[in-house]
């Protein structure tokens, strides 16, 4: 396969009627090997969910949407080939660890570039259209949080500027394992 450049993707928000393909990218999502550690759930979860939900998420993150947006990669070829989801979260709120929300930042979630299209740039072609929509819905900073045995993923994170902050969530059904807080300030 010949190496592409981010330049030769369309980075853009979904739409409502994206859905099909926003649940065909999700599943595949989960079936890739690093998909224990990466996501909080799995492909049979996933797959039990009727199509209403993901219009609702196909809706809730679309263009127009302001509490999240989700940002797809689509190849030459049509195939989006990655993807990114910027929340934001609200300063005085709970997050969804439980965890108080302290200001209002962005946070990175459903974070897959298909194995076949990873190395040529374009996971900092996503996260560069996620952080300017979290920087434009006025948060102060971003954050995700990435599990202590998936390195690729903290490499990654590290190359485009996000340090980790010292902050841990315990993964739930995992025993003592967890996840670490990277952040990026504006």
């Amino acid at each position: 396969m010949t190496t592409l450049t981010s330049g030769d993707y369309v980075i853009r928000a979904i739409r409502p009627d994206d859905w099909p393909a926003v649940k065909q990218l999700r599943l595949d999502a989960l079936r890739d090997p690093a998909a224990p550690v990466a996501f909080l759930e799995t492909y049979e979860q996933a797959m039990a969910q009727p199509d209403e939900f993901w219009q609702g998420r196909a809706t809730s993150s679309g263009e127009g949407a302001t509490g999240a947006r989700q940002f797809i990669a689509e190849a030459p070829d049509g195939i989006w080939a990655g993807t990114v989801v910027m929340l934001i979260e609200e300063a005085g709120t709970n997050d969804w660890a439980g965890f108080p929300v302290e200001r209002r930042q962005g946070h990175v979630v459903g974070v897959f570039v298909r194995p076949e299209h990873r190395g040529n740039g374009l996971i900092k072609a996503l996260f560069d259209a996620a952080v300017e929509w979290g920087w434009q819905q006025d948060a102060e900073r971003v954050r995700l949080l990435v599990h202590e045995d998936n390195p690729r993923a903290q490499g990654a994170y590290r190359k485009l500027g996000f340090v980790p902050s010292g902050v841990t969530v315990p993964v739930e059904h995992q025993g003592e394992q967890k996840e670490l807080e990277f952040v990026l300030e504006r």
